[in-house]
Parts: C-alpha cells; sequence; structure tokens
C-alpha cells in the first residue's frame, strides 16, 4: 500500500483512537465535537479531530474495515489530493449538519470518522461496483452496493434509538451524499460505468 494520504489517515486515526481509549481519556474528551459549545467556546479544531477518535474498539474496527477495503482503491483511482479534498470535505459537511441539529442541545457531543468514512464508501462503489468483501463471520463475499445499503439501513436504525454511545450515527447518510455529488462533479462519466457494471 503506497497511497500516501490515505494510509496516513489510516494510522493516525487507529493511532490517536488506541490512545484515547486506552492511555489518555482526556485526548478523546479534547477532540469530542460539541455542537452547543463550537462557537461559545471557539472549540473549531473539533470539526477535524473529532473524526480521529472513536468510542471503543468495536467501533473503530468497523470503520477502519471498510477503509480498509474501501479507501486504498479510491484513492489509486482519483489521486491523493482528490482523496484529501473528499475526506475532509465530507468530515465537515457531515458535522454542518449534526451542528444545526444539536446546537442547542449542552449534553451533546460526537466523535468518529463516520462522515468521512461514507463518503469513502459511496464513491468507491461508483469506482468499482463489481467489488466485494468478506466479513467475518458471513461465508460468502458481500457485494459492495448491498454492504452501501446495510451500511446506511444500519446507521439509520441505529440513529433512531442512539443513547450515549457518542457515536455521531447521522453524519452517515450527509456522507454517503457527498461521496455521491463529490464523484458527480469531479468525474461525472463514473456514474455511466457504474450502471454499466452493476446490472
Amino acid at each position: 500500500m503506497n497511497s500516501s494520504i490515505a494510509l496516513v489517515i489510516f494510522i493516525a486515526t487507529i493511532a490517536t483512537s488506541l490512545i484515547g481509549l486506552y492511555s489518555s481519556p482526556q485526548l478523546l474528551n479534547a477532540c469530542l465535537f460539541r455542537p452547543y459549545w463550537f462557537l461559545r467556546r471557539k472549540q473549531y479544531h473539533t470539526i477535524v479531530t473529532s473524526g480521529f477518535v472513536h468510542a471503543d474498539l468495536l467501533h473503530l474496527l468497523f470503520n477502519m474495515m471498510t477503509f480498509y477495503f474501501f479507501g486504498f482503491n479510491l484513492e489509486r483511482a482519483i489521486g491523493p489530493v482528490a482523496f484529501f479534498v473528499l475526506y475532509f470535505a465530507a468530515l465537515l459537511i457531515s458535522h454542518a449538519g449534526t451542528y444545526f441539529k444539536q446546537k442547542k442541545n449542552p449534553d451533546y457531543a460526537s466523535l468518529g470518522a463516520s462522515g468521512a468514512i461514507s463518503a469513502v464508501l459511496f464513491a468507491a462503489i461508483l469506482y468499482f461496483p463489481d467489488q466485494s468483501l468478506i466479513i467475518f463471520p458471513i461465508p460468502i463475499p458481500i457485494p459492495a452496493p448491498l454492504f452501501a445499503v446495510l451500511y446506511l439501513a444500519y446507521t439509520y436504525y441505529a440513529s433512531k434509538r442512539q443513547g450515549g454511545d457518542r457515536i455521531n450515527h447521522d453524519a452517515h447518510l450527509a456522507g454517503a451524499v457527498t461521496g455521491l455529488v463529490f464523484v458527480a462533479i469531479t468525474e461525472p462519466a463514473v456514474y455511466g460505468y457504474f450502471f454499466r457494471n452493476l446490472f
């Protein structure tokens, strides 16, 4: 894997998340995105830093597994600069939706790379519609488009029953739309390729 930007994001996210989870809870707390306090306390950095920490090991594994299967291939297809723009644009856009939804709630805080990961997933599927992945313990390959639908379905379900896990489930949908729009703007011909190879 010689995908520089994707590799840096991948390693930085794993390292920061593990440090926050097992060594420095104060780091995790400092990275949390709190819409109510975002402007009041000038916590501007959290719109990015919250994407590099995770609620627990399972949350980290799920996001990084998705990134691993789709992120590196996508960067090779669109280049490191475009990948960087997509990833961080999705982080910002998904947090914007959360901000307007939760800006009057002083108790709300969220974390995770869900919006950016979702953007990477949906953009990658447009480029590689025939890709599949195997998720243990399911013994058969799951087509990438089906995985994306299941991913969003779970996200919708989780957002409706969202409790105190601090995972920004609402960011998944915003990220997915960002990924689809990004490809439509930067390389619209990919949509034709996607539909020709989907069926």
